[in-house]
């Protein structure tokens, strides 16, 4: 194998393939990253052999085909810390040394036989779908933080996708909240079915998002077992989580005695502050809405205590409707939500200080977010 490309289109692929490099494996070969050049081009390869696995394609000057393996962590370090300039990488026929050069600097790396590198199975379906990167990128921004990052329930763990004639209903809850997100398909979907992708696999899509020049294709395979993302460039595999999704659509209250509106970035502001106390006292976070008298604002109250040590109180004008509520929540909870409303205010629909608390961007109806609340002493 003979081939040059550009550094820092190398460190581009490397760092994208390599978060499918699992932290801890019984694989060797799942540690290293498999490179291919053929046609004018490098592809890379990584892949746990269990979740997930990544192929990214950067151009190249191919003067001899070949392919080999290399130590994910040693090779991607390396590339990072070269110049910007061409790099050339040798292997000789019937070694596993790979030789490469980057300016003023060399290095030879041991690889291992391609031929043990785990295979990464062709997703073929009937029903692949088109979906510009930027709303895939926004709908997942919006659920994937709420997955439970526990195994205990493995079908938490993932986003479930209930794919419509017309749209994709993404949910994903761990117990404590959930986050639901409508996706427009402007081109539509030619079968409906449910599936439930991992979460920690959409997490490395919304990374290569960004980059997307063309829309997503996603594809399930017709035993919905894996699903492929194509970025032209760039795709992700993962098997998908079998199981029964909760029916989430019981969790969203149907009603509210109060709705709050106020500023998204006022509630975020008092929330952060109000958080450096709560971590003293169990990430608590209290709001009280008191509506207003005689046509003057409202105000939500946003507070926390650190016992023995002290507390915290904001306030926020508000727009209330109904009567004088009081709740409370989690404030890491509260503020992973309000990071990924794209809108200026939010509503806050409380029925009693016991019941799931509501959010909702005003004035975007694709996004429901509701939190459970935190028991306190009032």
């Amino acid at each position: 194998m003979r081939v040059a490309c550009q550094q820092d289109q190398l460190h581009r692929g490397l760092s994208a393939v390599s978060r499918a490099v699992p932290a801890r494996s019984v694989l060797p070969i799942t540690q290293h990253v498999l490179v291919e050049a053929d046609e004018g081009r490098i592809k890379l390869s990584a892949t746990d052999a269990e979740t997930i696995a990544i192929t990214y394609t950067i151009p190249a000057t191919v003067a001899q085909s070949g392919a080999i393996t290399m130590p994910s962590r040693l090779l991607s370090d390396f590339v990072a810390t070269l110049p910007r300039d061409e790099i050339e990488m040798n292997l000789a026929e019937r070694s596993r040394q790979v030789s490469l050069s980057c300016a003023r600097n060399a290095a030879s790396i041991g690889g291992m036989d391609p031929d043990e590198f785990p295979p990464i199975p062709p997703v073929e379906g009937s029903g692949a779908i088109a979906i510009e990167a930027d709303r895939l990128r926004q709908a997942l921004d919006h659920v994937v933080f709420a997955a439970a990052t526990d195994d205990s329930r493995p079908v938490l763990t993932g986003v479930h996708f209930a794919i419509g004639a017309a749209s994709i209903r993404l949910a994903a809850a761990d117990g404590f909240r959930l986050a639901v997100y409508e996706l427009e398909l402007p081109a539509g979907a030619p079968q409906e079915r449910e599936v439930i992708v991992p979460a920690r696999a959409l997490g490395e899509l919304a990374r290569l998002l960004p980059e997307a020049e063309q829309p997503v294709t996603m594809t399930v395979n017709a035993a919905q077992t894996q699903v492929l993302f194509d970025l032209g460039h760039a795709t992700l595999v993962a098997n998908l989580i079998q199981g029964t999704f909760p029916n989430y659509q019981q969790l969203i209250p149907a009603s509210s005695a109060t709705r709050t509106e106020v500023s998204v970035g006022e509630f975020r502001q008092e929330t952060r502050l109000a958080s450096v106390f709560a971590r003293d006292g169990s990430g608590i976070v209290r709001l009280t809405a008191t509506p207003g008298d005689a046509g003057s604002p409202g105000r939500l109250l946003v507070t926390a205590r650190a016992e023995e040590v002290g507390n915290n109180e904001g306030e926020i004008d508000a727009i209330i409707a109904g009567e004088e509520a009081k709740i409370a929540f989690n404030s890491r909870y509260l503020i992973e939500v309000l990071n990924v409303i794209t809108t200026d205010r939010v509503a806050i629909e409380t029925s009693s200080p016991s019941a799931p608390g509501v959010l909702r961007p005003v004035g975007d109806d694709r996004y429901v977010h509701v939190v459970m609340p935190m028991f306190v002493q009032w």
